[in-house]
């Protein structure tokens, strides 16, 4: 494959517009560089979650995810195209299933709280979900197909589950929320 990238200062872009791949240029404040800007973002932060102690087919997942999210981002990048593939969406549901079984049922909500790889993965989880409003949002505007948005559902789902395997790792433990509900439970359970 030859260079893609042969200037990265064209000053195209000074009048506040982004070329697309399909050479049409549209405004940066339009539905579609703001999904493509959050898919980055993501695929930026899951890059900083990698630079963590993690366990060797977590990491390889993450980079394949990496991988999927460029595609995912190629593909709003080109409307009219499809480069992410439905095994994208598979291997997510695979992953969701094989790690979720690892964890107990929880009882209460838990704070983004923790390790700091744990910390990491929620805060890509958190920029998942507004890629996904971003690109829900595009789509109420314009044609694509659900792929783009069903990824980046099951990929917040994901990191989710992932969050909480990273803080159980080497005996760790997740923070809880303490609500008011749950306060008064145990002091009802204390009184008893």
């Amino acid at each position: 494959m030859g260079k893609r990238v042969t200037a990265v200062a064209t000053r195209t872009g000074d009048d506040g517009t982004t070329g697309l791949g399909n050479n049409q240029r549209v405004s940066k404040a339009s539905g579609r560089p703001h999904a493509m800007g959050d898919v980055d973002e993501l695929n930026s932060h899951l890059g900083l979650l990698l630079c963590e102690a993690l366990p060797a087919d977590m990491r390889e997942l993450f980079i394949d995810i990496q991988h999927q999210l460029f595609n995912l981002g190629g593909e709003l990048a080109m409307p009219g195209f499809e480069i992410l593939k439905d095994d994208a969406l598979a291997q997510l549901d695979a992953a969701l299933k094989h790690y979720n079984q690892q964890l107990p049922g929880l009882q209460e909500f838990i704070l983004p709280a923790g390790t700091r790889a744990a910390c990491q993965a929620h805060v890509c989880r958190t920029v998942a979900r507004r890629a996904e409003r971003s690109v829900v949002a595009l789509q109420q505007s314009e044609e694509m197909r659900p792929a783009p948005r069903q990824y980046l559902n099951r990929l917040s789902d994901l990191l989710f589950v992932l969050s909480r395997v990273l803080n159980r790792l080497d005996g760790g433990a997740e923070v809880y929320w303490k609500s008011e509900r749950l306060a008064r439970a145990e002091r009802e359970n204390a009184s008893e």
